[in-house]
């Protein structure tokens, strides 16, 4: 199988990882928030050990600049969420009563529209380099897929949008993760540059928008659960040839 459809393939499966985080909030609007943190945490563990241990090396293997693209994606992340979309994290949306009869529905769509890009484009791109490092890479985008179908269909719902616009929400930030991968691959000799920008919006997302959020739980699993992720990481990477 070529590393086109590898990249169409994994990156699809990541797309329904969304859907499916949409469609259990929905299903089970009382989901306990505790078996949320537990998926955050893992993917938590195993995006910063594949950003550090793989992305990044070999993003400076690819490109001389690596390490400004790293700092650029790190920025631009940090700029969307907190001068576009204001209002969001990830995981179950509470805070009914700002979100109601507000427009912060919309650019938490957008903030997680952008994030969704760099998610494909993160596969995308390390499909183009070599099929492993696609692979390493869409596990680690993956498993914060289900949170991030829980936040944007518990934003629409906190909104007040009814369930098939919040299912429709999910959906589209899913599409906007296997649009992201097409773009990468297909333009792939700025995979290096892509790929370095989209270390630094894992980062981003890893260290300051997943960490935070399961910080917050005194349960000592969850900080358990982030190095059980970094064990997975190099399971995974042991498993995976090239």
């Amino acid at each position: 199988m070529d590393n086109f459809t590898l990249n169409i393939a994994f990156a699809g499966l990541a797309a329904l990882g969304t859907l499916a985080g949409g469609a259990i909030i929905l299903a089970w609007p009382k989901a306990h928030p505790t078996f949320l943190q537990y998926f955050i945490a893992l993917g938590a563990g195993f995006m910063l050990a594949a950003v550090f241990l793989e992305i990044v090396p070999e993003s400076q293997k690819e490109t001389i600049n690596a390490l400004s693209f790293v700092l650029g994606g790190y920025l631009l992340t940090h700029f969307m969420e907190h001068v576009v979309s204001q209002h969001f994290h990830f995981g179950e949306e509470t805070h009914t009563e700002v979100m109601i009869g507000s427009t912060a529905s919309i650019t938490a769509l957008l903030g997680l529209g952008v994030h969704a890009l760099f998610d494909g484009a993160s596969i995308g791109a390390g499909f183009a380099i070599n099929s492993a490092l696609g692979f390493l890479i869409f596990m680690a985008i993956v498993l914060h897929k289900i949170p991030e179908g829980f936040t944007i269909a518990s934003i629409m719902v906190a909104a007040g949008r009814t369930r098939t616009v919040a299912f429709g929400a999910a959906s589209l930030v899913g599409l906007i993760t296997l649009l992201g991968a097409i773009l990468a691959f297909t333009t792939s000799a700025a995979a290096p540059q892509v790929l370095s920008a989209s270390a630094g919006v894992l980062i981003y997302v890893a260290a300051t928008d997943l960490i935070p959020e399961i910080n917050v739980n005194r349960q000592v699993m969850i900080p358990l659960t982030v190095l059980l992720g970094v064990l997975l990481f190099y399971f995974t990477r042991s498993l995976v040839p090239g």
